[in-house]
């Protein structure tokens, strides 16, 4: 088909792009001196926890490839192995994704320093975003390729798109084990380096005394570039997926056309997001997050055009429109997401202004006023979608019934990731900023350095947090598409069954429910207890070398980055196995409509906590950020060690639990449309 032609050949551009991107910032001089010397280090502490990560990634996936093969045996499925083999497909594409993309971002980050050394401001921006572009414009463009190349391969006939599932399935499971692995790395680290220096030592962030400093960096690459791009890479392709399958219960001869438009529309968004990457590089830039949040939307306006003539020339008439439309409702709720995002967390609005006043009174007001901003930051969001679900569905099934209107629901997920490309770039540009802020704290440069590089990474933290938002609401609407896509391949099913008052459904609504809350625990154990080893070590080291604090010593950076990275590897499986397990332990046990209600109860619960500790985690670190610049005492102040405690709090909220939260969901939903059917269809 020409639309999955055209996609392909888009993928390829984009990927060549990024590929000149990425060419493009390692090509400029990194600098020299002590600033070279930190690069190094952080860059191979990430990439030796990324190795050991993947590896322990790489055996899960394929001991679950080999599951599915001997699943397809059982069922006597004509062609067993293309299934697994797509699914190590997509564990391929996601790891290689990261990798690639944190790899150029860890490069960036000295250059981004010698940028604002050499140039200032302009070049420094221009460079960090780039950057962090590579991840954003790689992750979106092999998603597309992928998708319409495998389509084009292997034929969109209706088994090939229900084995693209399995893509989707083996993208997510990088994501959650990613993430979390990453999200305990880089929390456990900020945290042990903080209450060390921070609050018992009195040593400023970034200080290049706190053996935890390296670690802390590093921790910003794997969690916030290579975790973030392995979160959305997933949504992308789940969205552009789940509505390919829906597109199958459809019920009209014309369903290729239905089942490509997702992906169209994807490809076109990439181009979008290129174009909106070389406004925002052209341009003089003299506020950086403003120049960002105008890009962003940008790059929507640009998409909800594009995207008209997509659904049009593929749905034509009357029906083209209202798909528009309904792509459109994604997009804005995005929007909503994100600005709320903002509004809650940016730096010296009142929300972040509030909780700063209030941390004047001590950590436990520093701590109430920000989960109250924390739980009335979910409302517009959850409101949001729930009206773009709304409005999409009655878009198409006025013309074609239920199924339309499902349809029209997962389009407007696919709508609201159109934005992939550069909502993640934007997202990975943080890391590169706060480690570039971090290495001119500790290479000792001087202040009109800082400065310039503390403006950027203020920037960055704006993004971070609209970029967590973004993900958990698309999150949100790609695993009601998933849902959806798991009821329309239930064999023999009864809508009739599916209600509130069916107890199945009733029993896994509460179970589901329960997951979420159960993960959180699990994930933020997990960095608590990793924070206690660096915690151990740091003092440890303090004590036994006292020339650490007068300058006479080094520290041990590379011990400390061992810690984190063991306790981090050890405890990343056990929640991403919870994820597998539980639809596969429910469709089992308590039958698939039971497994519907469970993965109903999981998306509400897991919207509102991945929301709740997404935002209010920022909230704390932003209103210490707030009180650092000299509001209500400065740094030192009471109100900073209480607000100090506040972010360290918010930490394993925002960076780990909150964030993997959003793949959880959509992995258990894609789990649900991979296994259970299959494994439930003698209980229906």
């Amino acid at each position: 088909m020409l639309a999955l032609l055209v996609s392909t050949a888009v993928g390829c551009l984009i990927l060549a792009y990024a590929a000149y991107l990425a060419a493009s910032v390692i090509r400029y001089p990194p600098g020299t001196g002590r600033a070279v010397e930190i690069h190094e280090f952080i860059k191979e502490g990430a990439r030796a926890y990324l190795r050991r990560q993947y590896g322990v990634i790489a055996a899960i996936a394929v001991a679950l490839a080999v599951a599915v093969f001997a699943l397809n045996l059982v069922l006597g499925r004509p062609v067993p192995w293309r299934s697994p083999a797509i699914f190590l497909a997509g564990t391929a594409s996601s790891m290689a994704a990261g990798y690639f993309g944190m790899s150029v971002a860890t490069r960036a980050n000295v250059r981004t320093v010698n940028a604002v050394v050499k140039r200032g401001l302009g070049e420094a921006f221009s460079l960090a975003l780039r950057g962090g572009l590579v991840m954003g414009l790689t992750v979106a463009g092999l998603g597309t390729f992928a998708v319409a190349s495998l389509s084009l391969a292997l034929g969109l006939a209706e088994d090939v798109v229900r084995d693209l599932v399995y893509y989707a399935f083996g993208a997510s499971t990088v994501a959650l084990f990613a993430r979390v692995g990453g999200g305990i790395y880089t929390k456990a680290a900020d945290i042990g380096a903080d209450l060390v220096g921070k609050v018992e030592v009195g040593i400023p962030e970034d200080d290049p005394r706190n053996p935890g400093v390296i670690a802390d960096n590093v921790g910003d690459n794997v969690g916030d570039v290579a975790g973030m791009g392995a979160d959305l890479f997933e949504s992308y392709v789940e969205a552009i997926i789940s509505t390919m399958v829906i597109a199958l219960s459809l019920g009209v001869s014309g369903w290729r056309d239905f089942a490509a438009l997702p992906v169209l529309v994807s490809a076109l968004g990439l181009i979008a997001s290129a174009a909106t990457v070389a406004v925002a590089l052209l341009g003089r830039v003299k506020d950086p997050a403003r120049t960002l949040t105008l890009s962003s939307l940008a790059s929507a306006v640009m998409i909800a055009v594009v995207s008209y003539f997509a659904s049009t020339l593929l749905m034509g008439g009357e029906l083209g429109t209202r798909a528009w439309a309904a792509i459109v409702a994604g997009l804005a709720a995005g929007a909503a997401v994100g600005l709320t995002s903002d509004y809650f967390t940016r730096k010296g609005l009142p929300p972040t202004a509030k909780v700063a006043e209030m941390s004047q009174m001590g950590a436990a007001l520093t701590i109430l006023s920000g989960m109250s901003y924390g739980f009335l930051s979910v409302v517009v969001p959850a409101v949001g979608i729930a009206v773009a679900a709304l409005a999409a569905f009655y878009l198409l099934s006025t013309v074609g019934g239920f199924w339309y209107g499902i349809y029209g629901v997962s389009l407007s997920a696919v709508g609201m990731l159109s934005l992939t490309g550069f909502i993640v770039g934007a997202d990975a540009y943080g890391p590169i900023t706060d480690n570039a802020a971090g290495i001119a704290e500790q290479a000792g440069l001087g202040e009109d350095v800082r400065s310039v590089a503390d403006i950027l990474d203020s920037a960055g933290n704006t993004m971070k947090s609209v970029s967590k938002g973004y993900a958990i609401g698309s999150a949100a609407l790609t695993a009601l598409a998933l849902l959806a896509a798991y009821v329309s391949v239930l064999p023999r099913v009864d809508m009739s069954q599916l209600g509130l008052l069916n107890p199945s459904v009733m029993a896994g609504l509460f179970v589901g429910m329960a997951v979420p809350a159960l993960f959180t625990a699990i994930v933020i154990r997990a960095v608590g207890d990793a924070a206690f080893e660096l915690i151990a070590e740091i003092r440890r080291q303090f004590r036994e070398r006292p020339g650490i604090l007068e300058f006479r010593e080094r520290p041990d950076y590379g011990r400390a980055v061992d810690v984190v990275t063991k306790y981090a590897i050890k405890r990343l499986a056990v929640p991403g196995l919870l994820a597998i397990a539980v639809p596969i332990v429910i469709g089992v046990a308590l039958g698939p409509y039971a497994l519907a209600g469970t993965l109903a109860g999981a998306i509400l619960a897991g919207l509102l906590l991945g929301l709740f500790q997404g935002n209010v985690g920022n909230t704390w670190d932003n209103a210490k950020k707030y009180i650092e610049e000299g509001h209500f005492g400065g740094k030192g102040s009471e109100a900073h060690r209480a607000a100090v405690i506040g972010d360290t709090v918010g930490d394993p909220l925002k960076d780990a639990a909150g964030p993997s939260l959003n793949i959880l969901i959509k992995l258990m939903s894609v789990v649900a449309l991979a296994f259970a059917p299959a494994l439930a269809a003698a209980l229906v």
